[in-house]
């Protein structure tokens, strides 16, 4: 089985893993883009994932214009459709949230986080097979959750129980994903993301088989951010030694 084959394999098992959880009566609509989305997203697998990576970056959860409609890390549609080339029928949530309809890649709303993330990687790289070479996108979890507004509702905002057995569904993912890749280095993009990463891979941390970091999170939230995120990521990762 080739790498791309293992990380739909891998996709699978967390998305039948986390489908099987309840989540607080606060989140009244949850959305798993690896079912309604399976076909771009295993798409985007074949195309990214076909050999080792010396990077992977590694998100938080979907953003509800970004990967909860292309089923691609963030994966604003434009980028999705004109860089990276994919663009597939999509179906639709269990449950759809009247605020937060998934028309897929006919959705006309921008999400600012993918729009910055692939803009730099299409600036720096050229081609997406130039940046495939090395380096790799994925989410720590593969849901969105939402409450009865509509209001996006973060994974790290569950009661400890509940986050206790979605991360354990999402370490092993994790693990699985940096094994496959045989990763050197697994960024997190934004804090959330470090923190995972350390707590999924520490024994290959600590022992220096894989090396951990973070860049600053490209949403538009973030003040750092809209002062030039491209500029700060690209300090951070040659700070790291990993970009020229």
């Amino acid at each position: 089985m080739n790498k791309a084959e293992q990380l739909k394999s891998a996709a699978r098992v967390l998305s039948e893993a986390v489908s099987k959880l309840k989540f607080t009566d606060e989140i009244t609509h949850i959305y798993n883009p690896l079912e309604y989305a399976w076909d771009a997203h295993a798409l985007y697998l074949e195309k990214a994932g076909s050999g080792p990576k010396k990077i992977i970056f590694m998100g938080m959860n979907p953003g509800p214009w970004g990967m909860a409609q292309t089923g691609v890390p963030f994966g604003e549609i434009a980028a999705v459709t004109g860089w990276l080339g994919i663009k597939t029928e999509v179906g639709k949530p269990a449950l759809e949230h009247p605020k937060r309809i998934i028309e897929g890649f006919d959705c006309s709303r921008s999400e600012v986080s993918g729009r910055r993330f692939w803009g730099l990687m299409a600036d720096r790289f050229g081609k997406p097979e130039s940046f495939y070479a090395d380096h790799y996108v994925a989410n720590y979890c593969p849901i969105s959750f939402m409450t009865e507004s509509g209001k996006n509702f973060t994974p790290d905002k569950l009661p400890k129980e509940q986050q206790e057995r979605l991360f354990e569904a999402c370490d092993s993912h994790l693990r699985a994903t940096a094994e496959i890749l045989e990763a050197e280095w697994v960024l997190g993009i934004g804090k959330f993301a470090e923190q995972r990463i350390n707590a999924a891979l520490k024994t290959d941390v600590e022992s220096g088989k894989v090396k951990s970091g973070t860049v600053l999170h490209p949403s538009p939230a973030s003040p750092a951010a809209n002062r030039g995120w491209a500029e700060a990521a690209t300090k951070k990762m040659r700070a790291y030694g990993l970009w020229d």
